[in-house]
């Protein structure tokens, strides 16, 4: 017989913060946040396995649709398998850029001065590939339904960047379309479907990003109160 949901239950632990305390760690993190930028050129320094370790289970942490925690982190640090992920990844971008990308959508990341080669997916110490879980499977292999997949998976990738970010780490959110060739190089179940793909590392010895900014705070937020 399964517990009821009051049975379940156990003490919330929480630290109310003063409320000058709660604003400096606003600023501070706000501060931290926004210095993270999206990095295309990466150092062969190599990244520590612990570090990036600490990071998934930071990921981990997100909340989930009923908890059920859908999602995959597959890190890759083998120098063939990402060489083989660059050349599938460019292999579909290569087509996007030159028979399917729109003259909006051109316009739009011209600033950003992405094209289809992306040497960062070699040159990266590590690639982390983000599956969706589109179902599970119970103890006698039968599919059960997850909810709110993409949501959820979306919160853990942010939990993801932020861990690396704190550590110092570099990352950049790449989503080559379509994505199946993950599912293929990495032998990936049917269940799970490719997210996003993440260089993480350190910026290369001059490295450059593009020169945009973020909307201020009115022109993202509104209030009642």
């Amino acid at each position: 017989m399964s517990r009821s949901s009051e049975e379940r239950q156990i003490p919330f632990e929480h630290q109310r913060l003063a409320e000058e305390e709660l604003l400096i760690r606003g600023e501070r993190i706000y501060q931290r946040l926004r210095s993270r930028r999206s990095l295309r050129a990466f150092s062969p320094q190599p990244v520590p396995r612990e570090a990036m370790e600490w990071a998934v289970r930071c990921a981990g942490l997100a909340p989930s649709g009923a908890n059920q925690q859908p999602w995959r982190f597959v890190v890759i640090g083998d120098s063939a398998l990402k060489r083989e992920i660059r050349l599938a990844a460019e292999e579909v971008e290569r087509e996007f850029y030159e028979q399917r990308v729109t003259e909006a959508w051109q316009e739009a990341i011209d600033p950003l001065g992405t094209s289809w080669k992306k040497p960062f997916l070699e040159e990266a110490p590590y690639l982390i590939a983000v599956f969706a879980l589109t179902y599970g499977l119970d103890e006698q292999g039968e599919r059960t339904k997850h909810y709110y997949t993409n949501e959820s998976v979306g919160l853990a990738c942010g939990f993801l960047l932020t861990a690396l970010h704190e550590m110092g780490l570099c990352t950049l959110t790449h989503t080559p379309s379509p994505m199946g060739f993950l599912s293929r190089i990495l032998n990936r179940p049917p269940n799970e479907r490719p997210f996003l793909l993440i260089p993480v590392g350190y910026p290369a010895e001059g490295a450059t990003v593009p020169d945009i900014g973020k909307k201020l705070l009115e022109e993202i937020a509104v209030w009642h109160e």
